[in-house]
């Protein structure tokens, strides 16, 4: 059955436009990363990741980024026929900036930098919520863990170093956890309406899921769409407010197909003269954006 409603027709095709991407010929794939190139050198090429489409294999998945390098190589101009490299990771759902190197020694360079914190990397995110205060720095420590419910799962989540002590109130340092790494993210509220934010983000660290996690856990002002971090024990689909539902002109039972908020806005690399790449949000983030009154001043 296709929905009546324009805003449910819009997600139900943006959720069926990921499986395809699971169907499509490798051939395909490539073609539609090409159309997505947004920078080229001798050393790098740059895309804008398109949204559900995984970057790595795994189980359940026929086609990723890194599957398609070696046709995409072959695809780009002035491009020894050499495999591309990938340099960095985003999550499955999240859209934005990407580098590719185009030679081994490229590839480890720029992971290098990525690893000892020289790449600025900027997201925007829309989020349920305000942040308060409206900007700041979340500085805690992220691991893994188990979820113990009727679907036992793995979720990534806070070990702060700090606790409040129910007797008397006073915070208190609390035994370092060895298996959490440190995680540290800036944010600044861009603009605020309809019971939702437009956040810049800046993560410091690369710790896997840390903006999903320090903005659900950390600050409660978890990314629109982001149904595995906005609750710990269940897997449901968020819960949004009322206010956003009739923005978006949604039911809260169509909520489960709202898509990740997260775009890879920019990302500047200290590759010889710094390279400014960005790249614009998708089409669904703009929408959402002008539906929920986000509107940002022009840069």
């Amino acid at each position: 059955e296709i929905p009546k409603d324009p805003a449910q027709r819009r997600l139900r095709e943006l959720a069926a436009l990921s499986q395809q991407m699971q169907r499509v010929h490798p051939n395909v794939l490539a073609k539609i990363l090409k159309q997505r190139t947004v920078y080229q050198n001798e050393e790098i090429v740059v895309i804008n990741k398109p949204y559900g489409l995984p970057v790595h294999g795994g189980p359940g998945i026929k086609n990723c980024i890194a599957d398609v390098l070696p046709i995409l190589a072959k695809m780009l101009e002035n491009m020894k026929a050499e495999p591309l490299h990938l340099c960095h990771r985003l999550d499955k759902e999240t859209t934005g900036v990407m580098v590719l190197a185009r030679s081994k020694e490229a590839a480890e360079n720029i992971r290098l930098l990525f690893k000892t914190r020289q790449v600025e990397k900027i997201y925007w995110a829309i989020v349920l919520g305000d942040p308060d205060p409206a900007e700041g720095i979340v500085d805690i420590p992220i691991l893994e863990k188990e979820v113990q419910s009727h679907q036992s799962h793995y979720k990534m989540t806070l070990a702060p170093n700090y606790r409040m002590c129910p007797e008397d109130g006073k915070v208190v340092r609390v035994r370092k956890n060895r298996n959490a790494k440190s995680a540290v993210t800036r944010y600044r509220r861009l603009a605020g309406a309809s019971a939702c934010s437009l956040l810049e983000l800046q993560p410091i660290t690369g710790v896997k899921h840390q903006i999903r996690v320090h903005l659900a856990y950390g600050l409660g002002c978890p990314i629109l769409g982001d149904h595995k971090y906005s609750h710990w024990s269940k897997l449901a689909p968020q819960k949004l407010p009322e206010l956003t539902l009739r923005r978006l002109k949604l039911e809260q039972s169509k909520a489960r197909h709202v898509p990740l908020h997260l775009h890879a806005h920019r990302l500047c690399l200290p590759l010889g003269q710094p390279i400014d790449l960005v790249c614009k949000p998708p089409l669904f983030f703009q929408k959402t954006l002008r539906k929920l009154e986000l509107d940002i001043a022009k840069d």
